[in-house]
């Protein structure tokens, strides 16, 4: 029996994906061996092909076909050089952050990529403004400045230890300025880009093909020749896929009970599973501009009826743990801030909060999910949610859902009361799992103000390098975002990478933001 359930090792207070002892075989590239490109199959696909839109998992793309000045190596748990050949802060205070580009850097379609195209890059995603997109990592950018050919300056509004983080995000990805409007998105299936690989054809919600980027100058070594990503939108019909063996890879949106099939299917060993803690958290958000989830009393009132550990164990079959703090365990500041508030779900509670608030009528809410993002088990999770909601008799529920990419547009339109999101680190940082989510411009195109939070606690905390040295800053802002509980996380995941057994690299194939580095991925000709 060949046992591929294995956990994987914690670094730098965060979980990323391990090596594996594997066996003897001799890895070959993934089409030079005579069976075509590796297939990698998703339930995660792109919601645009452009970086200045994008503040969701249409990241996982541009990671392996856009580059950036920094990125994450294997193994690495901190931002390294790619396009860059050096980065530094080039002054005491963290507000001065200064690049020298590789020499020789091109685009795929030939173009020189220079300081210049850098720059571009940057303002464009600033000048485009995307509502919930990325222009919202850029919060502490005051210019970009380009000198000469190779060297970059970042000048800052205040210091930010994280900015090299926030240059790492494939929000981030260096673009063709003679490709990509300056004030406007690039329409079209096609990726102009400097990464690991180009892209050679794209069928929108299907499949992207990849091949191997001869010009690309970076960290990455390419293992494979070219790589397939295909699109699902149920997990089922992915796992499906991967046992007729017409995707070597699986990943992302696995769900509970496919999980344990694969378990089970393991032991065979016809195929590996690759498991290990992880920081993607699920949550709900709550929309001021709704007249029932704009009251806090209704929102705490929830808060006080969801059962975590119902919805871990009867949807997610313990594939989950519950999550009590949208900062989750393994990373600094992690609290359990809402299981300190509210304890233990109650009905009696959950009606005292109400009824002290003058609301004695059962609150009407629509809650809204997304079908194809996160795993078919967010149908199953939500209908749980109704069930121990209506069952208090505090509530009404009703439940309506969106593909993603209509769904994005519903969010940042402001349309849905409540609606679930799951969220992938931009960076292994507590920062990263509380600024995207307050302030007038955030990831989910819903304002949250939160002024002590932005005023006060993050850029304190930003202006400190030693990240062990911020737990009190993050505690504190944890509590205010159980105070207005705006936002109520749900459950923490674990990492499932599944893959045919001939398959070797898909354990160190997550980068620490659980991004998948494509070009990690091999065959093996024997076994």
């Amino acid at each position: 029996m060949f046992n591929r359930n294995r956990g994987l090792r914690q670094a730098a207070a965060i979980a990323s994906i391990s090596s594996l002892v594997a066996g003897c075989g001799v890895l070959s590239a993934g089409s030079s061996d005579g069976k075509g490109p590796i297939v990698v199959g998703t339930t995660s696909a792109p919601s645009t092909l452009d970086p200045a839109a994008s503040w969701d998992q249409s990241w996982e793309l541009f990671r392996n076909i856009y580059q950036t000045l920094l990125s994450y190596p294997t193994g690495a748990t901190t931002p390294q050089p790619d396009a860059a050949d050096s980065c530094r802060f080039s002054d005491s205070s963290n507000t001065t952050y200064t690049c020298e580009l590789r020499t020789g850097l091109k685009f795929s379609n030939g173009h020189p990529l220079d300081a210049k195209a850098v720059k571009y890059s940057i303002d464009r995603i600033l000048k485009i403004n995307v509502n919930g997109g990325p222009a919202g990592l850029l919060g502490s950018l005051a210019r970009v400045q380009a000198l000469g050919d190779r060297e970059i300056v970042f000048h800052l509004n205040k210091p930010d230890a994280t900015f090299p983080f926030v240059l790492a995000t494939p929000a981030m990805s260096i673009v063709d300025p003679a490709e990509y409007p300056e004030r406007s998105l690039r329409k079209g299936d096609s990726i102009d880009g400097s990464g690991p690989y180009t892209l050679q054809s794209y069928e929108d919600g299907k499949k992207a093909e990849l091949v191997k980027n001869d010009t690309y100058k970076g960290y990455a070594e390419r293992k494979n020749d070219a790589v397939t990503i295909r699109y699902f939108q149920d997990s089922s019909a992915m796992v499906t896929a991967l046992k007729d063996k017409q995707v070597d890879v699986a990943f992302r949106g696995l769900n509970a009970n496919d999980i344990v099939d694969l378990q089970r299917h393991d032991a065979s060993g016809s195929l590996q599973l690759i498991e290990g803690a992880g920081i993607e958290i699920n949550y709900l958000v709550f929309n001021p501009k709704d007249p029932w989830a704009a009251k806090a009393p209704v929102r705490k009132a929830i808060a006080q009826l969801i059962d975590r550990g119902a919805i871990a164990h009867k949807v997610y079959k313990d594939t989950v743990e519950p999550l009590y703090s949208m900062v989750p365990k393994g990373l600094t500041g992690h609290t359990t801030d809402f299981f300190d508030d509210f304890g233990n779900p109650s009905t009696s509670k959950a009606r005292k909060i109400l009824a002290d608030a003058g609301i004695t009528q059962r609150v009407p809410l629509t809650l809204w999910y997304t079908t194809d993002r996160y795993g078919s088990s967010t149908k199953l999770e939500f209908a749980e949610i109704k069930q121990q909601l209506e069952d208090s008799g505090l509530f009404t529920i009703t439940l309506k859902s969106r593909p993603w990419k209509t769904y994005v547009k519903g969010y940042q339109n402001g349309e849905y009361p409540v609606f679930g999101r799951g969220w992938f680190p931009d960076f292994p940082d507590p920062d990263n799992f509380i600024a995207p989510f307050v302030g007038n411009q955030n990831a989910l195109g819903t304002p949250y103000p939160a002024p002590e939070i932005t005023g006060k606690l993050l850029p304190r905390s930003r202006g400190e390098s030693d990240r062990a040295n911020v737990v009190s800053d993050f505690e504190q802002a944890q509590q205010i975002l159980v105070n207005d509980a705006r936002l109520l996380p749900l459950w923490q995941g674990k990492q499932y990478v599944a893959a045919s057994e001939d398959i070797s690299g898909a354990e160190q194939a997550l980068d620490p933001s659980t991004i998948m580095l494509m070009g990690e991925l091999s065959r093996k000709t024997s076994w």
